[in-house]
């Protein structure tokens, strides 16, 4: 490593990790920007995202040198700050939202399956109408799950989609 280097402790959501941060520029000293780029690498989070805490005080001057805030080695850094934009978190919402919707309705048809099943069973062979009221529903129901496969691969898609963008966030 060419140049002086800072080594600190980022706790971020109960978590600690030690860096050693090193000037990205010629051989000057470590800036504020060179370790909040590293802390990106470590947590994920985006430097637009990251919010910076050091003993009390939010650090901001992003081309000012570690020593010029205060940091150096062996201090403790707290970064508060989500891995998502603000909008990725409100359609993340809208999706655990979703899920929770998805998860009663499979209990509901759940049910419905064993009612059924129950009246497959008591019906005689000479309830003719009853029989057919009972092979309309399991069309209904057929056709609702075929939906819930469709809705399924949509969700697998967009999940596929999310997963890619934050491997390529993370690299």
């Amino acid at each position: 490593m060419s140049g002086p280097s800072v080594t600190v402790t980022v706790t971020y959501n109960n978590e600690k990790h030690n860096i050693q941060v090193v000037a990205q520029q010629g051989n000057g000293e470590p800036t504020l920007q060179d370790m909040a780029l590293l802390i990106e690498q470590v947590t994920g989070v985006p430097l637009a995202f990251q919010k910076l805490i050091y003993k009390g005080k939010s650090l901001k001057e992003m081309e000012q040198p570690l020593s010029a805030l205060g940091v150096k080695n062996g201090c403790r850094v707290m970064l508060i700050g989500k891995k998502n934009s603000p909008e990725e978190e409100a359609e993340l919402k809208k999706l655990r939202d979703l899920e929770k919707s998805v998860e009663k309705i499979a209990d509901q048809l759940v049910g419905v399956n064993e009612e059924l099943a129950g009246i497959q069973k008591t019906l005689p062979e000479t309830f003719r109408d009853c029989r057919l009221k009972r092979k309309g529903l399991v069309k209904k129901v057929q056709a609702f799950l075929a939906q819930c496969d469709t809705v399924e691969r949509s969700i697998g898609q967009e999940t596929d989609k999310l997963k890619s963008k934050n491997l390529a966030l993370a690299e």
